[in-house]
């Protein structure tokens, strides 16, 4: 599973010129999902994403997660994030879990950030999403969890 979050000051969510999602302060986070990921993989991710330490702190270093800083989460799926792109022009998607699977996993992956107390919202899931946003920083993070955890957070 992948995810590049994105430390934001504002982000949204559009689909036909509607506005799906909106969130202020908080984090941004195109979602892919591989096709040997599980529930376990996403539980993980989520706590990694809630945890993990990209807000500044009074002292303007990165000490804080947004778990510390508060702000909302605006979940985006983006099975492009799959791309194999070492053959040709044309990238190859065979790597991204099939549509059924991937649904369930991001929802996984959502409920999880919920759990946690953070606001999460969503896009619309394989809709044509226009995505706006205003980094913050800028501060931009790639994790990517391999489908055997072997070293889970706690």
């Amino acid at each position: 599973m992948r995810a590049v979050l994105q430390r934001v000051i504002g982000g949204s969510v559009s689909v036909d010129n509607k506005l799906v999602s909106e969130i202020g302060h908080g984090l941004v986070i195109l979602l892919g999902i591989g096709h040997e990921d599980t529930e376990t993989t996403a539980i993980e991710l989520a706590k990694k994403s809630a945890n993990i330490r990209i807000f500044e702190d009074d002292q303007n270093k990165m000490n804080l997660s947004i778990l510390n800083s508060g702000g909302s989460i605006l979940v985006v799926s983006q099975f492009t994030l799959y791309a194999d792109t070492r053959k040709g022009l044309r990238p190859s998607f065979t790597d991204a879990a099939a549509p059924e699977k991937a649904k369930e996993l991001v929802e996984q992956f959502c409920i999880e950030l919920r759990k946690l107390g953070i606001t999460t919202l969503e896009g619309i899931f394989g809709a044509h999403m226009k995505v706006e946003l205003i980094n913050d920083g800028p501060v931009t993070i790639v994790l990517e969890i391999p489908p055997q955890v072997t070293n889970p957070i706690k």
